[in-house]
């Protein structure tokens, strides 16, 4: 006897062959992006995203290096209103319901005058596409599929589960690399200051151990002069 799942491969099969597949585009979209740049001392960046109506923007920020590990932050939606401000942060993250329009957001480093900040921030944009009377048209390919045990509403269900997944372990596997990064940096920073005090105390040393020498040396010393 050919075992269940098996055989629910083998009707899936059968119904790939004599129905259409379903486009990538029936799928709700999701977009990811990632950007590191350098933010000077004393000035401000701001960036545009473009979004559609009842989309939805989730971006998160981290200050990879820099005196402080902190920034200003601000987003703004497409009629200029301010929908986050954070002060002084090193991280943060925030999700908006978007309007159709471009919404603005900036980091600021003004408050700064002399260190620099490497910034790491992720875009994701959900719901971007015109999926909507896609969806509908697949449902017109599923006539005739109640007699398999998973419908195409069932395996489209768990392709959309599974590709969710797959976008959130990219999303932490990139959040880690970015924590990773600013450890790194941190390290790195401190093993250039244990450096930096161990030769200064090592010359601290060294003139100490001179001067005792020479005192030492000074106490030895015949000061008497000797007639001639």
């Amino acid at each position: 006897m050919v075992p269940v799942p098996w055989l629910r491969v083998f009707l899936g099969c059968l119904v790939s062959l004599l129905w259409p597949p379903v486009s990538v585009a029936e799928f709700s979209p999701s977009l990811d992006s990632d950007f590191t740049f350098t933010l000077p001392a004393g000035r401000k960046e701001c960036f545009y995203q473009p979004m559609r109506k009842e989309a939805s923007l989730e971006l998160e920020y981290q200050v990879l290096d820099g005196a402080g590990l902190d920034i200003d932050f601000h987003l703004l939606s497409p009629n200029g209103e301010t929908l986050v401000f954070d002060e002084r942060k090193s991280d943060g993250v925030h999700t908006v319901e978007t309007e159709d329009g471009d919404y603005m957001f900036c980091f600021d480093n003004t408050f700064s005058t002399i260190s620099e900040k490497v910034i790491f921030f992720e875009l994701i944009l959900d719901n971007m596409g015109e999926d909507g009377e896609d969806q509908e048209d697949w449902k017109k390919y599923v006539t005739g599929t109640d007699l398999l045990d998973m419908k195409l509403e069932d395996i489209l269900e768990s392709i959309n589960s599974v590709k969710a997944r797959l976008s959130k372990s990219v999303q932490i596997q990139t959040l880690l690399r970015a924590f990773e990064a600013r450890d790194r940096n941190i390290q790195e920073s401190n093993f250039d200051r244990v450096n930096f005090w161990s030769m200064v105390n090592l010359g601290v040393m060294v003139v100490v151990s001179a001067v005792q020498v020479y005192m030492l040396k000074s106490l030895f010393e015949d000061k008497r002069k000797s007639r001639t």
